[in-house]
């Protein structure tokens, strides 16, 4: 238990930097908060989806895990999922954010792929839902959209100081979420 408190600690530090940069930089009227209605998916990635696979992030996570910044994939989107790949010096980072239209169509997906990805009995205190997939992954509901944070290819010991696999996607998440606006 003390142990994901530190790593809890470690995401909040990032994201209390992170959110205080990008808030300095902003006018007062491009800074929303997660407290925005939802929005249907469209036909393009909405800021929020994009976010996730930014040069802030990647930078947010080189200082939190103690590395270099990582190479960040060229993103993709289709069938309203917007991913991406960090390449860090030591292990790969996975990121997408699956868009929908409705409270009830993210609900039926989210507890689909609950109970396809055989999630530990495990759940975090994160967004609107969130739970460990069996890799470690992390994955969590938040508006009408679905984040997963795939650490599958991380080794066991990530980062300086280093953190298993399951503490860095904790750590991910957090980043992300303290940041996402409009989600």
């Amino acid at each position: 238990m003390k142990r994901w408190l530190g790593v809890l600690a470690i995401g909040a530090a990032v994201v209390l930097s992170a959110c205080a940069g990008s808030a300095a930089s902003s006018s007062p009227s491009a800074t929303t908060t997660t407290s925005a209605k939802p929005r249907p998916a469209g036909v393009n990635p909405s800021e929020s989806a994009r976010m996730v696979c930014s040069r802030e992030v990647n930078t947010d996570l080189a200082h939190g895990f103690g590395i270099g910044r990582a190479h960040l994939s060229t993103p993709t989107w289709a069938d309203h999922v917007y991913s991406c790949q960090y390449a860090f010096p030591t292990g790969v980072v996975s990121i997408s954010v699956k868009e929908l239209d409705s409270a009830a169509q993210t609900t039926a997906y989210f507890d689909q792929l609950r109970a396809t990805s055989g999630h530990r009995s495990e759940r975090l205190a994160m967004g609107q839902g969130s739970y460990f997939t069996p890799s470690g992954s992390v994955v969590v509901r938040l508006g009408w959209k679905v984040m997963s944070v795939d650490v599958s290819q991380l080794p066991d010991a990530f980062g300086k100081p280093p953190v298993s696999p399951s503490e860095a996607a904790v750590s991910v998440a957090a980043v992300i979420l303290g940041c996402w606006s409009g989600a």
